[in-house]
């Protein structure tokens, strides 16, 4: 959660989490971005839910939305093609709709003779049991030996129904729902009665309508961004650049339009301090995915080589003269280079015992004196007064420090250019098809992904969550949540804390300490209340422009207002009501320095939670989701914060000693797992692993302790599966998902999870409950004969 990159690259759009401990820097305070908190998953839903023809598109592209990266959009495609499109579709439709009618009458009959069969009457015979017996039946594999291959076994049948679709490098559960929650909220807002009483809301439509407007975009073309380059001081690649001061710009890009060169700066929770806001710095400046991207050059020379293809083709639409912008983007991309080289792995920054330091602004200008921090932050901040005194928290002095140092080094041109870079990376995606096209030419060698023409609405939708995504959720909440998913955290957390009890190698001060922190751990589910009340709405939105006339005035306004948000927190204390994901996401974060967890609205619907499914489902989908975030207090991260979110030591040590041999065995399991020959890193994905296998503990626990109060379930028909092996399945099948080759690398060089299918695997072969009731044999690989466990 937001552990946000604004300079990452990446093509699904939707809500989702990155892993550098950073934060977005334009995400609305009110999301409590800055704070460094941990997410179920990192990479997220986009647009177009199914495959779809290759007409010659309009507007193509993606944008990703980690909070904090660069965005890309797609569009539709000409009327001719929609029409064909459409008429493809509508066959399609109706043969799908005929199968699903033969399919639905034979299960009838099939049902009918169970039933006859059944005299105890012990199977669930409802509609709801029957349509989500037909959707599992359809995922699984029922020739697959469950104990050798239990995601297979699972999944199977998923995988082989769903194609990847065109444009997307990675389809799975989360992405459906994502475009199911997308189309509901298209439908809001395009509604002709629309007629909000509430201002927040109706910006919220003049905002999408703004980015609708595809014509007006086009008639614009590169102007906007050639204006903003021109008010900044000009670009050495598009034309005359009068030499402003390297301070001048880097507070105009970085202070203003809130790109993020060299490091991002941001004000949140102070880790040690909880009850405190204060201002953070953190490393950053990389445009691609990861540090490895532009280190292991044999590996990505076809990324590298897209990639300044992608940086001269932009030069060029702004401007600037083929060979003269080659040379100088080739001075850029070596300059990344260079910051990659001392940007530090993700997997080198899981103690933040370790990376916290606490200074002075004229300590850090001593540590780093190549930026006049005074200068920089006052800017940044304004209109608050800083002191030379004012306290810095400094994730990475010693990236801080080299910067400084590389910074001093580098010719003033290379800075400028690299600066004006950030810039139009961040908002090129608010441009014309052009600046579409090369990125998405772009995203398809680094991602694998095929041409696609996704309707605009969802790029709009996606956009308009980015930026008015709670006023947005307000609409959404209205018109969907199903408060009845409130009860089950309290029977999770219920069971983890009995698990507690059992541990064998835990002290008795520690375990007490451990369970007062459980007890403590606050939730919230669904939504944060202020979005119901329309003043209290209007009043977190109040001050930022939003017209239905300019899409890229619209970003712009926003930037501006996000920043001067996040001063206005420096001075107050942290709102623990605050949210960082909205409503709508489909998605689920525990924040350490608040020892809450959060579940949105967006994700309490099936699989992981349908009032009129089964128990065992319920439990397999979001009460899994539940105890992983509520075990993330717990994992190698979350365990350094104590009870009121502050980073301290409170492990007596003998404790400490056997947690970090029992996390080892979990780090050695999964370094062991490969996708495509290439290595799952055990160390960069140690707190989700552990945060699976917990919640996957104490969710079954709950599940078990539910049965003992009322008793066994119907079972679901025409599976042949007891209810204990359900909430097996239902959780496996919560991960079924499909990738690209160059996703699957992306995602084991940046992802702090382990790819799905492990996630399912690794978690499964830990469970002792799991073996026992599918029977595995000792040494099969679902049961190998040792169990990692943790909590």
């Amino acid at each position: 959660m937001p552990d946000y990159k604004r300079a990452t690259l990446q093509d699904d759009d939707g809500p989702e989490p990155a892993g550098d401990g950073s934060a977005s820097p334009d995400s609305m305070e009110v999301r409590s971005a800055p704070t460094r908190s941990i997410p179920f998953l990192s990479i997220l839903p986009g647009p177009s839910p199914h495959p779809q023809p290759e007409p010659a598109c309009s507007r193509v592209g993606s944008r990703s939305r980690t909070g904090s990266q660069v965005g890309f959009r797609k569009g539709p495609a000409p009327l001719v093609s929609r029409l064909a499109s459409r008429s493809h579709l509508e066959l399609v439709l109706c043969i799908i709709a005929i199968s699903l009618a033969l399919l639905f009458s034979i299960a009838v009959v099939a049902l009918a003779i169970q039933y006859r069969r059944d005299p105890s009457h012990s199977t669930c015979l409802t509609d709801a049991c029957v349509r989500v017996a037909s959707k599992i039946l359809e995922a699984l594999d029922v020739e697959a030996d469950p104990c050798q291959d239990f995601y297979q076994y699972s999944c199977g049948g998923w995988i082989k129904r769903n194609p990847l679709p065109n444009g997307r490098s990675k389809w799975s559960t989360f992405n459906s729902i994502w475009d199911q929650n997308q189309a509901i909220m298209k439908h809001l807002l395009e509604n002709t009665t629309f007629n909000s009483s509430s201002e927040a809301e109706r910006k919220t439509q003049r905002y999408y309508l703004s980015c609708l407007k595809e014509q007006r975009i086009e008639e614009l073309g590169s102007q906007p961004l050639v204006e903003l380059i021109d008010k900044i001081g000009g670009w050495n690649i598009t034309g005359s650049w009068n030499q402003t001061s390297f301070m001048e710009v880097l507070k105009m890009v970085s202070g203003t339009y809130r790109a993020t060169p060299f490091f991002t700066v941001y004000v949140g929770p102070d880790s040690k301090s909880s009850n405190s806001n204060v201002i953070q710095v953190d490393q950053s400046g990389l445009f691609l995915p990861s540090r490895d991207y532009y280190l292991n050059k044999t590996a990505n020379e076809r990324v590298l080589a897209a990639y300044l293809e992608y940086m001269v083709e932009l030069g060029t639409l702004l401007g600037g003269l083929p060979e003269p912008t080659r040379l100088q983007m080739q001075q850029v991309l070596d300059f990344e280079t260079q910051l990659a080289n001392i940007t530090v792995p993700q997997a080198e920054r899981r103690d933040d015992e370790k990376i916290y330091h606490k200074m002075s602004i004229a300590e850090l200008q001593v540590l780093a004196p190549t930026i006049d921090w005074m200068d920089y932050l006052s800017y940044a901040l304004a209109p608050l007064e800083l002191a030379d005194t004012e306290p810095v928290v400094v994730y990475g002095d010693t990236y801080l420090q080299q910067v400084s140092d590389l910074i001093n080094s580098t010719d003033r041109s290379v800075l400028n250019n690299y600066l004006i870079w950030n810039l139009v990376q961040k908002t090129a995606s608010s441009l014309d098809q052009r600046f579409e096209t090369a990125q998405e030419r772009l995203l398809e060698t680094l991602y694998g992904t095929r041409k696609s023409c996704t309707p605009r609405w969802q790029t709009c939708i996606s956009n308009t969550d980015d930026t008015l995504g709670f006023a947005l959720g307000s609409l959404f909440v209205k018109a969907t949540f199903d408060r009845d998913s409130k009860e089950m955290i309290s029977e999770i957390r219920a069971a983890f804390e009995v698990s507690l009890d059992q541990l064998d190698w835990m002290d008795e001060a520690t375990r007490q300490a451990a369970k007062e922190k459980a007890d403590a751990i606050y939730d919230m589910i669904g939504f944060p209340d202020f979005i119901l009340d329309n003043k209290e709405l209007d009043d977190v939105y109040d001050g930022y422009e939003v017209s239905e006339d300019s899409f890229f005035q619209n970003m712009l306004n926003f930037y501006n207002f996000s920043a001067k948000v996040m001063a206005d927190q420096l001075r107050k204390p942290p709102n623990r009501d605050q949210w960082s994901m909205t409503p709508q996401t489909v998605n689920a974060y525990y924040l350490p320095t608040k020892n809450g967890i959060v579940f949105p609205a967006g994700i309490l619907q099936a699989p992981f939670y349908a009032r009129n499914h089964p128990k065992a489902l319920n439990f397999g989908g979001i009460g899994v989701v539940m105890g992983h975030e509520l075990t993330h207090a717990f994992d190698d991260q979350g365990r350094e914060y104590d009870k009121e979110g502050n980073l301290r030591p409170w492990w007596q040590n003998s404790s400490l000693e056997a947690f970090k041999n029992r996390t080892a065995c979990i780090t050695e399991q999964y370094s062991h797992y490969t996708v495509h020959r290439e290595k799952v890193n055990g160390r960069q994905t140690l707190g989700e692993n552990i945060a699976d296998n917990g919640g996957l503990k104490a969710a079954y626990n709950a599940y078990k302790s539910w049965l003992q109060k009322n008793g066994e379930e119907k079972r679901l028909p025409a599976l042949e599966l007891t209810n204990h092996q359900l909430f097996f399945v239902g959780f496996a099948q919560v991960w079924c998902s499909i990738r690209t080759p160059e996703s699957s690398h992306e995602g084991l060089v940046t992802d702090p999870h382990s790819p799905d299918k492990y996630r399912v695997i690794g978690t499964l072969s830990n469970s002792r409950d799991f073996v026992e009731h599918f029977g595995c044999p000792l040494g099969s690989p679902m049961n190998p004969g040792k169990h990692c466990e943790v909590w």
